[in-house]
């Protein structure tokens, strides 16, 4: 089995070596540009990655493109600020090599987050589980706006891989109060409104201590002190500005 690793970037300076060097196992590192500004392409050519330039159509689509542009068909793709564990890519390697008797259609890996000095346990962000390294012929990437995953097809087998992959998404509260408000709070509220979805005054109201309680109680983040702490409010502050967004559609749009 031959294996490309996959890597979508747009302005990954900080981020593009250490990434390439943890798939540099890999049979071919192939990266897909967005027409970064900041020398991004220039750093992963040094890393030996063969580099696609190309527009921006979504996470879901820009994903797909690189599995489809890859050499080999097996793919193992990576963002920019993940990185792989020893233990997970002995766990690829032994696949790639022969080690396993029978392989399944896709693998799931388990991706641990580090966020304000600490890896995380609670909260919903570990095992935090997705499915990166599979046969392109049996699965696809989708997804509208936001939460991309590939989709593999029906029959299609799946098992989960030993190791880590370890995320290291947010800098500060500044950066994660930014990524909420720029980014993921109104990409999700547009793809609920695109999905049907409406929201009401009273859910507006329910959304934010909902969604604490789910992180900080149910889910542990109480396990990771003031990260969890951090974490539930800014799950709080999602949930609530998401819902006051789509609210904003219903009305621009008469609903």
């Amino acid at each position: 089995m031959k294996v490309s690793a996959t890597i979508i970037t747009f302005n990954e300076a900080e981020n593009i070596r250490a990434a390439c060097e943890s798939v540099a196992w890999a049979d071919e590192i192939l990266v897909v540009d967005s027409r970064s500004t900041d020398g991004t392409v220039e750093l992963a050519e040094a890393c030996g990655a063969r580099v696609i330039v190309r527009d921006w159509p979504g996470f879901a689509a820009q994903k797909q493109f690189a599995a489809e542009s890859a050499t080999h068909e097996w793919v193992f793709s990576l963002d920019a600020d993940e990185r792989v564990t020893p233990e997970l890519r002995a766990s690829l390697l032994r696949l790639r090599d022969g080690g396993e008797s029978k392989l399944a259609d896709g693998y799931r890996v388990a991706r641990r987050s580090f966020y304000m000095g600490r890896w995380i346990k609670g909260g919903g962000w570990y095992p935090d589980y997705q499915l990166r390294f599979y046969d392109r012929r049996r699965g696809r990437w989708e997804g509208a706006h936001i939460h991309e995953s590939v989709k593999m097809q029906t029959g299609a087998g799946v098992r989960v891989l030993k190791g880590d992959l370890q995320h290291f998404s947010v800098r500060d509260a500044a950066q994660h109060h930014r990524m909420i408000g720029e980014r993921y709070a109104p990409l999700a509220a547009r793809q609920m409104f695109e999905a049907g979805r409406r929201t009401t005054p009273l859910r507006i109201a329910t959304a934010a201590p909902a969604a604490f309680t789910r992180s900080f109680i149910l889910k542990g983040g109480f396990r990771d002190g003031l990260a969890g702490l951090a974490i539930a409010r800014f799950a709080a502050h999602h949930a609530f500005l998401k819902h006051v967004m789509l609210w904003e559609m219903q009305k621009g749009a008469g609903c």
